[in-house]
C-alpha cells in the first residue's frame, strides 16, 4: 500500500503514465489518464466522469456465419460463406484457450471496467523496454467493439473509419464499451470476442481457426495450440501461416511469447511453458472449401443455391439472398441421396469420358414427391477450359444456373400419346404411317392462340424404318414413328398436346415460352434432365405432378427450423397415366430399347434422338424413381452432331437414344434401386383403353397357302415389318427442325449458352 501511495504521489511517474497510456491507447487513454496527473487517488471512474462520458448502445448485427448444405442423411455436402466462421458457446472452447487469450490480450479482464488504464500503461512499458509490441493495450471489451464496427462496415471508407486513430473514434469506442460492459457479463463478452476475432488463414472465430490450424474443434485445443491462436489475434496478417516461412516463424515467436506471459502471471508453470515451446508449430492447413466448386456434388449444390437466390422468401432481391446464403448461418437439409448419386456418376463414367466434348447429364426424381435424388454430369464442374470443365449447371434449367438445354427429341412424343388417351383414343387406334407425311393444308395445326402454324408443303419424314404400314398407339410408340405422331398430333390438336406438356411441368430450359410448332411432338424445344424426369414422374405417380424439390428443411442461426413439403397436384386421371405406362413399358420388350433390355422390374420409358443426331435422350421410370439422361455437345449441336464421334473411347457412326443414354439409364437405375422393394404399375383399364374406336387397323387380307404378309413375315402388323432398320430412332426421330425458329420447327437451335453461376 505504501508503494502504491508513493507511485501516485510521484509527479514524474504520473507524467510517465500519461505518456505511456497516450502512446499505446491513443489520445483517449491520455485523456482518461490526464486527471490523475493533478493529484493522487484519482480512479479510472473519476477520469471517465471528468470527460463526461456516458454509455452508448452498440448496434451488433449478427456475425457472418457460414451456410451448410446436408444430404438426406444429414451429412454435410457443401458450404457457403463470406467469412469462414462457426460460432460456439464459451463452454465449447477449451479453458486453456480462454486463459491464453486473456493472458496476452487483457490479463486484468475480470478486474477492470471497459478500459484498463493501469494495464494500458503497463503494456506500453513492456513494449518500450522490449523494443517491440509484446502486449496489447486495449481491453478485450474495446477490441470486441472495434471488431463489431469493422464487421458492420460495408465500404472501404467505413472500414477505415472503424479503425481510425482519432480522439472522436476512441471516445465513441469507449462509450460503446461502457454499454457492452453493462449489457453482458464478462464471460459473455469473452465468448463474443472469441467468435468475432480473426486469426489469419481465412479463419474467423476460434472454432474455424482451431479447425483450420489444427484440424480439431476449439474444445480440444492443448496448451501449445491455444497459445498459438492467442498469439495470432494481435496481427493476423503478419503471422498468417499460409503466407510463407517468415510468417510461420513470427507466429511461432508469438506463441512462445504467450507461453512466457502465461508463466509470468502464474497460469502455467515455467516447466509447462518450456515443454510447450519445445513443440513444433503443428499447423495442419486444413482447408474449409466453400462454394459449389468445392463440393463433391456441384450440380446439386448449384441447384440448391439458385433455389434460394430465386426465392423471395429469403430476401427482397438477389443481393439480400446472396448475403443470407453467405452470412446467414443456415443449415439446409436437402433431398440428395448419395447412393443414387453414386449410381448415376458411375454409369455416366462408364459410357462417357470427362474429356469428351459431348456431355451426358442425368437427373433422378421421386414420383409423388418431386424429390431430386441425384444430379450428375460427365464433365467436372469448374472454369478450366484446359481441363474440359463445365462452368454452368448442365443438368438444370437457366433459372437454376444452367444453359439452354438440348432439344428433347422423341421423348416429347409421350405428351401427344397422353393427350390422345385422355381424349378417348384406345390402344388399338392408329393410322397408316408412310415414309413421309404432309399435313392437310395450312390450317392443320393451330397454336393455343388459334393461329395457324407450320408449312402446308413441309413433309415430315420417318427415320430409317421408311414407314411400316398401319401403326397403333402401341406400335407407333414402340417404333417411335415420326409420321404416326405428326398425324396423331393433328388429330388430337397441337394446342391440346402443348397443354398436356405444360400440365406435366414441361418448359424450355432457357425460360422462354414453349415453341408451339408443327413438330412440337417430335421434340424441337430445348429442355433439361430435371424437367423431363419430373414430367415422366407424373405417369409413375398415376397422374400427380410434383414440383421438383431439393430442400426439405432450413434451420436459421438460432436453430429455428422451417420444413418444405412437396407441392403436388393431380393433373391427369389415374387411369390415363396407367395407360401411358402400359404402352411405354413395351419400349423395353418390343421397341427401341429392346436391344438394351429392361431392369428386372416394372419400368417404362422412351428413347429420343433428334433431327440429324444433334442430341440423344432416354427418359424412363419405375413406380419408385424417374430419371432422364441427355447427351449433346454444348459447343452447339447444329455444328457438332453425334455422327462419327468417339465417346467414352468407343466410336459411334450414329448415336441413337438407346446407344448411350439408354444404357446409362439402365445401369444407373439398376444400382440406384438396389435394396428398394420392386413395385408394380397399376393394371391398365382394358375396358376403357383396350381395342379401338373408329381408327382401327384394317383386317389383314386372307393369304393363300404358302404366301407371306407384306412385311416379309407372317405378321403384317409387326412393328418391325420393314426389317431390322426399324429398331432405332433414326436421324429424323426428333423432328425436321433443329430449333424453335419460324413456326416450321426449322430455326437454328440446340446450342447451350453458358450462364455463369453465382458464387
Amino acid at each position: 500500500m505504501q508503494a502504491q501511495r508513493k507511485d501516485r504521489s510521484n509527479p514524474i511517474l504520473n507524467v510517465l503514465r500519461l505518456v505511456i497510456a497516450g502512446a499505446v491507447a491513443g489520445v483517449l487513454a491520455a485523456a482518461v489518464a490526464l486527471p490523475a496527473v493533478g493529484g493522487a487517488g484519482m480512479s479510472t471512474r473519476s477520469a471517465v466522469e471528468g470527460l463526461n462520458l456516458k454509455p452508448e448502445e452498440l448496434d451488433e448485427p449478427p456475425l457472418p456465419e457460414r451456410t451448410e448444405l446436408y444430404d438426406a442423411d444429414n451429412k454435410r455436402i457443401a458450404m457457403f460463406y463470406f467469412e469462414n466462421r462457426q460460432s460456439v458457446r464459451l463452454d465449447q472452447v477449451a479453458p486453456i484457450m480462454q486463459t491464453a487469450l486473456i493472458a496476452i490480450e487483457d490479463f486484468r479482464f475480470y478486474q477492470h471496467g471497459p478500459i484498463d488504464v493501469e494495464g494500458t500503461a503497463r503494456a506500453l512499458l513492456k513494449n518500450v523496454t522490449s523494443g517491440g509490441v509484446m502486449q496489447g493495450g486495449s481491453s478485450i471489451t474495446q477490441q470486441y467493439v472495434k471488431q463489431v464496427l469493422v464487421n458492420k462496415a460495408e465500404t472501404p471508407e467505413e472500414q477505415a473509419a472503424a479503425i481510425a486513430p482519432t480522439l472522436s473514434r476512441k471516445l465513441s469506442e469507449l462509450r460503446n464499451a461502457m454499454a457492452i460492459e453493462k449489457k453482458y457479463t464478462k464471460n459473455e463478452i469473452l465468448e463474443r470476442y472469441l467468435n468475432i476475432a480473426y486469426f489469419g488463414a481465412g479463419a474467423h472465430g476460434v472454432q474455424a481457426a482451431s479447425r483450420r490450424f489444427f484440424n480439431k474443434p476449439a474444445s480440444e485445443l492443448n496448451l501449445s495450440e491455444a497459445a498459438t491462436l492467442a498469439g495470432a489475434v494481435q496481427n493476423p496478417a503478419r503471422t498468417d501461416p499460409n503466407v510463407g516461412p517468415e510468417s510461420r516463424a513470427r507466429l511461432l515467436e508469438r506463441r512462445n511469447l504467450v507461453l512466457d506471459r502465461m508463466a509470468e502471471i502464474g497460469k502455467i508453470t515455467v516447466q509447462e511453458a518450456a515443454e510447450a515451446k519445445a513443440k513444433k508449430l503443428g499447423y495442419k492447413d486444413t482447408k474449409a472449401p466453400g462454394g459449389c466448386e468445392a463440393s463433391k456434388y456441384p450440380y446439386f449444390c448449384l441447384y440448391v443455391q439458385y433455389e434460394i437466390l430465386n426465392n423471395e422468401d429469403f430476401g427482397k432481391n438477389q443481393d439480400e439472398r446472396r448475403k443470407l446464403l453467405q452470412r446467414g448461418g443456415l443449415k439446409i437439409k436437402t433431398t440428395l441421396d448419395t447412393k443414387m448419386q453414386a449410381a448415376a456418376d458411375k454409369a455416366i463414367k462408364k459410357y462417357v469420358s470427362s474429356k469428351d466434348k459431348p456431355v451426358a447429364s442425368q437427373a433422378m426424381i421421386v414420383p409423388g414427391t418431386g424429390e431430386i435424388k441425384a444430379m450428375a454430369a460427365s464433365r467436372k464442374f469448374g472454369r478450366s477450359k484446359k481441363k474440359n470443365e463445365m462452368s454452368y449447371n448442365i443438368v438444370a434449367d437457366a433459372a437454376h444456373g444452367g444453359g439452354r438445354g438440348f432439344q428433347q427429341g422423341s421423348t416429347a412424343k409421350v405428351y401427344t400419346l397422353a393427350a390422345a388417351l385422355e381424349e378417348g383414343l384406345k390402344y388399338g387406334d392408329g393410322f397408316p404411317a408412310p415414309a413421309g407425311y404432309t399435313a392437310g393444308g395450312y390450317g392443320a395445326f393451330k397454336n393455343c392462340k388459334g393461329q395457324n402454324v407450320g408449312d402446308p408443303s413441309h413433309t415430315v419424314r420417318n427415320s430409317s424404318e421408311g414407314g411400316g404400314g398401319f401403326k397403333t398407339l402401341e406400335s407407333g410408340t414402340w417404333g417411335s414413328v415420326n409420321t404416326f405422331f405428326i398425324k396423331l398430333q393433328e388429330k388430337v390438336g397441337l394446342c391440346d398436346v402443348v397443354k398436356m406438356a405444360k400440365k406435366l411441368g414441361v418448359k424450355r430450359a432457357d425460360g422462354a415460352k414453349l415453341s408451339e410448332v408443327e413438330t412440337f411432338t417430335l421434340g424441337v424445344n430445348e429442355v433439361d434432365p430435371i424437367t423431363i424426369a419430373s414430367s415422366y414422374a407424373v405417369f409413375a405417380a398415376r397422374g400427380q405432378y410434383c414440383r421438383p424439390l431439393a430442400i426439405t428443411e432450413i434451420k436459421d442461426r438460432n436453430g429455428k427450423a422451417k420444413q418444405y413439403k412437396p407441392k403436388c397436384s393431380q393433373v391427369m386421371e389415374e387411369d390415363v397415366a396407367d395407360a401411358v405406362s402400359g404402352i411405354l413399358s413395351g419400349v423395353f420388350t418390343k421397341g427401341t430399347m429392346q436391344e438394351v433390355g429392361g431392369i428386372g422390374r416394372d419400368a417404362a420409358g422412351k428413347t429420343g434422338t433428334t433431327d440429324n443426331y444433334m442430341s440423344a435422350w432416354f427418359a424412363g421410370y419405375t413406380p419408385n424413381l424417374s430419371s432422364a439422361v441427355s447427351l449433346g455437345d454444348p459447343r452447339g449441336t447444329s455444328a457438332h452432331k453425334l455422327i462419327g464421334v468417339t465417346i467414352g473411347g468407343q466410336y459411334y457412326p450414329y448415336v441413337y437414344g438407346a446407344s448411350i443414354s439408354g444404357r446409362v439409364w439402365k445401369d444407373s437405375m439398376l444400382t440406384a434401386l438396389k435394396g428398394i422393394e420392386p413395385t408394380s404399375f397399376a393394371e391398365v383399364d382394358r375396358s376403357r383403353f383396350g381395342g379401338c374406336t373408329d381408327n382401327c387397323a384394317p383386317k389383314p387380307p386372307k393369304k393363300k397357302k404358302g404366301e407371306e404378309g407384306p412385311g416379309g413375315d407372317d405378321d403384317p402388323f409387326d412393328i418391325f415389318d420393314d426389317g431390322p432398320r426399324d429398331r432405332g430412332d433414326g436421324p429424323f426421330d426428333g423432328g425436321q427442325g433443329d430449333g424453335p425458329g419460324n413456326g416450321r420447327g426449322r430455326g437454328a437451335g440446340g446450342e447451350i449458352g453458358p450462364i455463369t453461376p453465382v458464387r
